[in-house]
């Protein structure tokens, strides 16, 4: 009985099986197999690889030839070690397929140490964003090695491979010290090794001002946007000084109207923070939710076209961005600056920067200048910068 060997095939930016025998004389049964097309490119016949389809075609041939699935269950293991490495995305979002990721091109043992920093990250919980940027950083690590595992290197070897991404490959300093983060974390906490890592000289990043709009821009770009929902989402950036992602993440259930606060749960860090609610800010919140049906049930801002799951952060910078193209704000900057102008408008009325670190939730010291305590039931008596702004937006809603 002849065989016929399963191969995986990647063709029309899909995954295949190929049908691989020698002679023709299973052809006559091969090509009646249902939706069994055959390549010119690779002069095979080929069915779209699935787990029906293979069932299908271990039926249709079954007396007629051996099924050898060698080489499909070797790919399938590699491509599912690959899939457990990918960042995490939205249920609404396709995925390619992960033999269609970089790192199904790594040597067996470099894909599984980079499984074992994914997993670690993951076992830690950090954040999605941080897995997947010191995946990708050490990624770069990996595809130069080839065959050579990344276990076996010095911190010699580390360091020239440092100086060749900043000089060969001119990495940014930040991106510099992202990839300097990411092999710290697999070779002292992967590994287990000794703290080395203070060896190695770190670039010095740049001392950037933060980019901020004046009061005046702020009021013009408020007045330019109608719609009530996108006023709100940028209203409550600015007047809470908060990050697009805290935007979108807000919960009904965190406006607390009694108190007059805002809850941002579980931030960057992890850390959970309150934030004074402008008076403004609640009336236009109370607008916007009366006016829109659906009405939002578990965010303040969801997604128009899914109930219950929240705004995109991708739509909120946008809304960002066409309100600076419309206000003629020529500045280049983004969703982030209002942030930036929430602490640097607190600073220009003379608010001490200790309030300001409170309320922007910054972990260390050199974020805001100083690290010093404070008493939480002194923020209320912190002016709100959108508040002091009335005079020169428009709440005709």
């Amino acid at each position: 009985m002849q065989t016929i060997t399963l191969q995986p095939l990647l063709h029309r930016g899909a995954e295949q099986m190929a049908l691989l025998y020698e002679g023709g004389a299973l052809n006559q049964f091969v090509k009646k197999i249902p939706g069994v097309k055959w390549s010119h490119t690779n002069k095979c016949w080929y069915l779209p690889l699935s787990q029906p389809n293979h069932t299908l075609l271990t039926t249709h041939l079954k007396d007629k030839a051996e099924i050898n699935n060698e080489l499909l269950k070797a790919w399938l293991q590699k491509r599912n070690l690959v899939a457990s490495t990918l960042p995490a995305k939205p249920a609404t979002v396709k995925r390619k397929s992960p033999a269609l990721s970089t790192a199904f091109d790594l040597s067996p043992k470099n894909l599984e140490n980079l499984a074992a920093l994914v997993q670690l990250l993951t076992l830690k919980v950090y954040s999605d964003k941080t897995i997947d940027t010191y995946r990708n950083e050490f990624l770069q690590l990996l595809q130069l090695l080839k065959d050579r595992d990344a276990d076996t290197l010095t911190v010699e070897e580390i360091k020239r491979y440092m100086v060749y991404a900043m000089k060969t490959k001119d990495i940014s300093e930040n991106t510099a010290h992202s990839r300097l983060n990411a092999l710290k974390f697999y070779y002292e906490q992967v590994l287990g090794r000794e703290k080395f890592f203070w060896e190695i000289p770190r670039p010095k990043k740049p001392d950037q001002l933060p980019k901020v709009l004046g009061e005046n821009e702020i009021g013009r770009m408020f007045n330019a946007i109608k719609n009530l929902k996108h006023k709100a989402i940028l209203f409550t950036a600015y007047s809470a000084g908060l990050r697009v992602s805290e935007v979108v993440n807000l919960r009904i259930a965190h406006v607390d109207s009694d108190r007059m606060q805002l809850f941002i749960a579980k931030s960057k860090g992890k850390k959970d923070r309150y934030v004074g609610l402008s008076i403004i800010l609640l009336d236009v919140l109370r607008a916007y939710l009366k006016a829109t049906r659906p009405m939002p049930k578990e965010y303040v801002f969801e997604n128009p076209y899914t109930a219950g799951k929240r705004y995109s952060v991708r739509s909120a910078q946008e809304i960002f961005k066409n309100a600076k193209e419309k206000a003629f704000v020529n500045k280049k900057l983004g969703f982030h600056s209002l942030r930036h102008s929430f602490a640097t408008h607190l600073l220009e009325k003379g608010i001490d920067i200790r309030y300001i670190k409170e309320l922007l939730g910054h972990f260390d010291i050199r974020t805001t200048e100083r690290y010093l305590h404070v008493k939480k039931e002194t923020l209320v008596n912190i002016p709100n910068v959108l508040d002091e702004l009335n005079k020169s937006i428009s709440l005709d809603w």
